[in-house]
């Protein structure tokens, strides 16, 4: 399949893949575009034209909104439609929207010049803590090798619930939080700036149709809610939650904000790229079983760039296939109890580490501590991130001849208010 608009070869945004978001053209409104290469496509002007006038969109308009909630509830069938009739209009052999002028002028613009805004409105968020790796680290920090997991963790996705108020789309910047920090040496707790602040490189997924207060979502039905996945980092103040985690977990260390990419990856378009979920051991419950479980084989980069860096250096190489549990049992597991997700709730990977120091995702893990810290290429050191630093977060998989990409999340840390 090709377009007739160029698109280079190492582009996240090929025909392959149009990812959904939200953007405002310069002077206008907010509405649900998809990338393609350098250029945004208004799905709202082929709405308008009405070329999703189809049994699936049930008579609606849905991509004039400022959030794609209600192209999310729905469903599969209307998101599968809606990928159709943009890659036969995108399609270099089709005329409808190549040949008219007037409407390539209207619906086209430059991705440089848009302003982008989160993809959905997002009531509720879930952060997991789903790569073994990632947790077996943190917890050797904290208890030793032999006590590194909980004993709960290989039996359950544990997670906790995060603040969807302070998550923001990519190039926000973030100010470093205040908080409670109790020094090692002090016999009370200090209260002032983070002096350990981190980033975590996970990506999320958002919901599409969601379930009824008291029925869970079975594993093998899982996937029909999941909309598609986004870049995310989780920016952590490490001090701050290594004093107020204990007993309920984490609190202002994690809410002050949250980052994702302004593009949301359809599973249509990684679909080529889904993996067998590795065996796990010991077997899950059966209500976490299901017997095509899947992974994703998407390759993951964190960037720092600092005030004196000439270029951003690659601090972190790792991937998807890095988490033990799958978005299906995520999904499965969050709901059993009953719980009723909704259009636009996001449940995020937790940080995605593996087996490597290179594939560490977060400061925590790749300074240990701050016990080694990290040498830049101008001679600098980090065992955490300064003021100043940007943080960047990239992904892709790698087709043949062509990438599915999830473009970036990216921000810059300010110095505490």
């Amino acid at each position: 399949m090709k377009s007739f608009i160029d698109v280079a070869h190492d582009s996240h945004f090929p025909i392959q893949n149009l990812p959904f978001g939200v953007f405002s053209p310069a002077g206008g409104a907010p509405r649900v575009g998809v990338a393609i290469g350098d250029f945004v496509l208004d799905l709202a002007v082929l709405e308008e034209r009405g070329h999703f006038r189809t049994p699936e969109f049930q008579g609606g308009a849905v991509f004039s909104a400022g959030a794609i909630n209600p192209f999310l509830a729905l469903g599969r069938p209307a998101w599968r439609k809606a990928r159709e009739v943009i890659q036969h209009l995108l399609d270099s052999d089709m005329p409808t929207l190549r040949d008219d002028a007037e409407l390539r002028l209207r619906a086209f613009h430059a991705r440089k010049d848009v302003t982008m805004h989160l993809p959905a409105r997002i009531g509720d968020y879930t952060d997991f803590y789903s790569s073994y790796h990632h947790a077996h680290n943190v917890g050797t920090m904290l208890r030793g090798p032999e006590n590194a997991l909980m004993p709960n963790w290989k039996w359950l996705p544990v997670a906790y619930h995060g603040r969807a108020s302070s998550i923001v789309v990519s190039s926000t910047d973030v100010r470093r939080p205040h908080g409670q920090i109790k020094p090692p040496d002090a016999p009370a707790p200090i209260f002032g700036p983070s002096r350990s602040f981190d980033y975590e490189l996970e990506t999320a997924f958002l919901i599409g149709p969601g379930n009824a207060l008291g029925t869970p979502i079975p594993i093998e039905r899982a996937a029909d809610h999941v909309f598609g996945l986004v870049l995310m980092n989780d920016w952590s103040a490490r001090d701050v939650q290594a004093w107020e985690y204990q007993p309920l977990g984490p609190f202002l260390a994690k809410n002050f904000c949250t980052s994702i990419s302004p593009w949301v990856v359809t599973l249509e378009a990684l679909e080529p790229f889904r993996k067998p979920l590795p065996a796990q051991a010991p077997e899950p419950l059966p209500y976490l079983r299901a017997p095509n479980d899947f992974s994703y084989d998407i390759q993951l980069e964190a960037h720092l760039q600092t005030k004196t860096l000439a270029a951003p250096h690659l601090i972190t190489r790792t991937n998807f296939q890095n988490l033990y549990w799958s978005i299906a049992q995520q999904l499965a597991h969050h709901t059993v109890n009953g719980c009723n997700l909704q259009p636009g709730d996001l449940l995020a990977s937790g940080t995605i580490s593996g087996a490597t120091e290179e594939s560490r995702g977060c400061m925590l893990e790749l300074t240990w501590r701050g016990a080694n810290p990290l040498t830049l290429p101008n001679g600098e050191t980090r065992k955490w991130l300064e003021d100043g630093d940007r943080l960047t977060i990239t992904g892709w998989a790698q087709g043949d001849g062509y990438r599915i990409g999830f473009g970036e999340v990216t921000g810059r840390i300010l110095p505490a208010a």
